[in-house]
């Protein structure tokens, strides 16, 4: 299954609210497991820079990925953008054939 990299940077009203965050957090992530229960998270860390978060999530394919920045934004991200990551062996035997 694709491996997907999700930066989220929260709305300004919603970062604030530091005492409900874990409230909000389960509310989004019991969100995503209903409505992509193909999903599968590998890492979540809270982060300190231009982004709030960064999830490592496995997902059948680009529109699933798409759903679950989708979700996030419908709970109070600002931004939600979804990367494709490729497993640097991968990588590596994709430049073989360069």
């Amino acid at each position: 299954m694709p491996t997907f990299v999700m930066l989220t940077k929260l709305a300004p009203d919603i970062s604030r609210q530091v005492k409900s965050r874990d409230k909000l957090g389960r509310t989004w992530l019991d969100q995503v497991h209903e409505k992509c229960p193909d999903v599968r998270f590998i890492a979540h860390y809270a982060l300190l820079g231009p982004y709030d978060f960064i999830d490592i999530y496995e997902a059948p394919d680009e529109e699933t990925a798409a759903k679950v920045s989708m979700i996030s934004q419908a709970n109070g991200a600002f931004q939600a953008q979804s990367l494709t990551a490729i497993p640097y062996k991968r990588f590596v035997e994709l430049t073989e054939d360069i």
